[in-house]
């Protein structure tokens, strides 16, 4: 399986990052993992359809604010909290800080 494109540290843009967090339901996955830690992308529960889902992951990983690592036929995604960080100071924390928390994502052994 092919690894997954992620912009590096230097390669994150603040225009990228502020679009993806333009849609509620990517601040809900990013509430989320941030609450429970990494999970699989079955394990992210959002109200919609497969194929939506993946387009969200795709637009947060593209964007640099999620990593997604392959394990066997799993997907396992992450905050970039420290790239992030490191790029853009304090912008991650102020975003996180206020979104609420509801439970999009619960670990879980399910394929995506």
């Amino acid at each position: 399986m092919r690894e997954p494109f992620h912009p590096s540290t230097e390669q994150l843009s603040l225009a990228d990052i502020l679009a993806a967090l333009g849609d509620p339901a990517r601040l809900t996955i990013l509430a989320s993992l941030e609450k429970q830690g990494e999970t699989n992308c079955g394990g992210c529960s959002l109200e919609m359809q497969k194929s939506a889902k993946s387009h969200h992951f795709k637009v947060l990983r593209e964007a640099g604010l999620i990593r997604v690592r392959i394990e066997g036929t799993h997907r396992i995604l992450s905050i970039r909290k420290e790239d992030i960080e490191s790029r853009f100071p304090g912008l991650l924390a102020g975003v996180l800080a206020n979104i609420p928390h509801e439970g999009a994502c619960t670990k879980s052994n399910e394929q995506h």
